[in-house]
């Protein structure tokens, strides 16, 4: 190759070389690199710090480690990139520029703190450590300076806690085993004589940390490290690795999250809400993320860490009372509040320190809420002019929605109920009653007045009598695409299914979660919204929505249906699909154009001979001996066909129907227990063994095949 083009080719392959290299670390602070963009490659938090400094909000500095870090972590066996030491080390030097303090130094020493930062949120899954730099000469340094010993041998313990429990691995060995750490400071609080960790002397303190870092070095056989850099490396491996404990691998798993997709770590300076009565830490919502409400909401905690609001260690003050301990925080925060919502869109939870009457802002997101909340939140800052109506109409959930039409519990009597187990949210709602096992057992009580519950291991079409009749179902197995919770949410019943710790015996005719018992007839409250199953009956309250559509109360008496109705109109303006329903009866199509379906998209027939007498003349035509009986049994359920179809058209009043024909197979339609068959013998005065039979006969290896096809030829 000539000269020449040797090196025009050398020149290439540099190029292509410095194209390769990879940014691993990311600062932010009053030098910022990242932005809201680069979400993927930050995780949320990180890439809402520097969003948040960027619009010149009061975030301490620090840098984000990328999410491409803890890929390579767990593809190169638990290794890092080369480059990344000395970027990870560039940019702890930006900070201690911006802060004149230095890491691991003895006189004004630079803290930090260490984050995961997930891609999507992940609250309380991945790991924390505050307080790092910390070792037995920069806390003299750090009481010198702050004038506070108790508050830099209380930071001191906090992070040998912290560093012992994530990072070497000191923790309770069974479930039944207490926290070593927080069983040392129980007993140092008994010995002396306090109940609150902030009542604790300095003295009081360095004794802790003598217990502390005795407990480490038997457990581990290792000293607590004193090198400060060793101690952010070992951090920094911690949430690495805490990206594959159980409960983030669970976490992921429920919503879906790729484990693919790796957490980023956060370092950033300290800030400390715990220096005393001029300091403070909290967690806010610039909305109400209950009912969506356009209030500041939320707690904080004064002379205290971050962790201990979301630890409950004290019981935290509602946000409001800031106003009066610290007035101008209180309204910087406000202020803050509608930059973040104009900036973000969206309702924010942010969480915040309070440093010597100095506010700092260390994360904000988009706030979880309920599904009330997710309407009135979209519908408000359509209204602000904030998002325009199909990004409202994408921010809502589909359940959301489903959340306005059903009866929840009123909140007062939940907070006075005991939650017995959590089964699967199947159908919205909330409905109390009393136990029944069977579905004759669910009419007979609703014949009465009463209201049941009906308690089974799953749900068969045999069952559907005694889902018309329950205010609510309730199954130990199925997940929500089963029978149980296909019916319930056409019903609009109340549902929670594969509720795996409730073991229902029929033959004792008793419900069992852990150690408490339940028998047929006895009151039990089950919440479709949540999944939650409570003893007793909780008192619940209606759907306004409900309320509107059947005329029992004024649409401009109501503001959640006024909200309800605004998105509806909004989704039929911008949606490209017909929406039709499914509806086997006259009631479910009226209820159906009352919420605004342009037609059946399918009529199921053989739901329409479960009712009353139906069922009995339906099993006579199966069970019929010739012609004769069987066209006579049919001439019974005629009428009802008849009357079925009429008002169905009726209500739909010209909109399309569509109809499918008798479709499963026979022998569902049939008992199958020997009680109900020995009932149905004595009825039609047959032997039991002519049903036992035909049930047998009519049996079909895969029923999933129907039979609408044949009988339509």
């Amino acid at each position: 190759m000539p000269a020449k083009k040797a090196k025009k080719a050398t020149k290439k392959a540099a190029k292509r070389k410095v194209a390769k290299a990879v940014k691993y670390s990311y600062d932010f602070g009053d030098k910022t690199d990242g932005s809201a963009k680069l979400r993927e490659l930050l995780g949320g938090k990180g890439a809402n710090l520097a969003e948040m400094a960027r619009i010149g909000l009061p975030v301490p500095p620090g840098f984000t480690i990328t999410t491409e870090v803890c890929t390579y972590f767990y593809d190169n066996g638990r290794q890092y990139p080369k480059t990344l030491a000395a970027e990870v080390k560039a940019s702890v030097a930006v900070i201690e520029k911006q802060l004149g303090k230095k890491l691991g130094a003895e006189k004004n020493p630079l803290l930090l703190s260490v984050r995961s930062g997930a891609r999507e949120s992940m609250p309380g899954m991945m790991d924390t450590i505050l307080n790092l730099g910390l070792n037995d000469k920069t806390v003299k340094a750090l009481a010198k300076e702050s004038g506070n010993e108790a508050f830099a041998y209380d930071c001191y313990r906090r992070f040998i806690q912290m560093y012992g429990d994530v990072v070497m691995g000191v923790q309770a060995v069974n479930e039944n085993d207490h926290c070593p750490f927080e069983g040392a400071l129980e007993k140092l609080r008994d010995e002396v004589g306090v109940e609150l960790d902030n009542e604790l002397t300095a003295a009081n303190l360095k004794e802790l940390i003598k217990r502390y870092k005795a407990i480490i070095k038997k457990r581990t056989g290792t000293a607590f490290p004193q090198d400060a850099y060793e101690q952010l490396w070992g951090s920094v491996s911690a949430v690495f690795n805490s990206w594959q404990n159980e409960r983030a691998i669970l976490y992921r798993q429920k919503y879906g999250i790729p484990a693919a997709w790796g957490t980023a770590v956060n370092v950033q300076a300290m800030v400390f809400g715990n220096m005393g009565d001029t300091c403070g830490t909290g967690v806010a919502f610039t909305r109400d993320p209950a009912n969506g409400e356009k209030v500041f909401y939320g707690e904080y905690l004064i002379n205290a860490q971050g962790e201990d609001v979301v630890a409950g260690i004290r019981n935290a003050n509602p946000i409001a009372k800031l106003a009066e301990e610290m007035p101008h925080a209180h309204a910087e925060l406000v202020a803050v509040c509608k930059k973040l919502e104009k900036h973000f869109k969206d309702m924010q939870d942010f969480e915040f320190t309070i440093e010597d009457n100095k506010l700092y802002m260390l994360q904000t997101r988009n706030g979880k809420r309920t599904g009330l909340a997710a309407v009135r939140i979209a519908v408000e800052l359509v209204k602000e002019r904030l998002i325009d109506q199909k990004t409202a109409l994408l921010k809502i959930p589909a359940d959301s929605i489903s959340s306005l039409l059903v009866a929840v519990f009123d909140p007062a009597a939940v907070a006075k109920a005991k939650v017995l187990t959590v089964g699967l949210p199947a159908g919205p709602g909330a409905a109390s009653g009393k136990i029944c096992f069977t579905a004759p057992e669910a009419e007979a009580v609703a014949a009465k007045g009463g209201r049941a519950i009906l308690c089974r291991v799953e749900t068969t079409p045999e069952d559907l009598r005694g889902m018309i009749a329950a205010e609510g179902i309730l199954t130990s197995r199925g997940g929500v695409s089963s029978h149980a919770a296909l019916v319930a949410r056409q019903m609009n019943k109340v549902c929670v299914c594969g509720a795996s710790e409730v073991v229902i015996n029929y033959g004792a005719e008793t419900l069992t979660i852990g150690n408490k018992t339940f028998k047929n007839g006895d009151d039990i409250s089950i919440d479709g919204t949540t999944g939650e199953i409570f003893a007793g009956s909780v008192a619940t309250a209606p759907s306004e929505v409900d309320q509107v559509l059947n005329g029992k109360l004024k649409a401009q008496d109501s503001y959640t249906y006024q909200m309800y109705d605004q998105v509806m109109k909004w989704a039929d303006k911008h949606r490209k699909l017909g929406v039709r329903t499914n509806a086997d009866s006259p009631d479910q199509a009226v209820s159906a154009i009352a919420y605004g379906a342009e037609g059946i998209g399918l009529c199921r027939t053989e739901h329409m001979f479960f009712e009353g007498d139906r069922i009995t003349y339906m099993r006579q035509m199966i069970l019929a001996a010739d012609e004769k009986q069987r066209r006579a049994a049919l001439k019974k359920l005629l009428p009802f066909q008849r009357k079925d179809f009429t008002g169905l058209f009726k209500a739909m009043g010209g909109l399309p129907v569509t109809v499918r024909l008798l479709d499963p197979p026979l022998h569902e339609f049939l008992p199958h227990d020997e009680s109900s068959k020995r009932e149905l013998a004595n009825s039609l005065g047959v032997d039991i063994d002519v049903i036992s039979n035909r049930v047998h006969a009519l049996h079909e290896s895969n029923p999933m095949l129907g039979h609408r096809g044949c009988r339509l030829g």
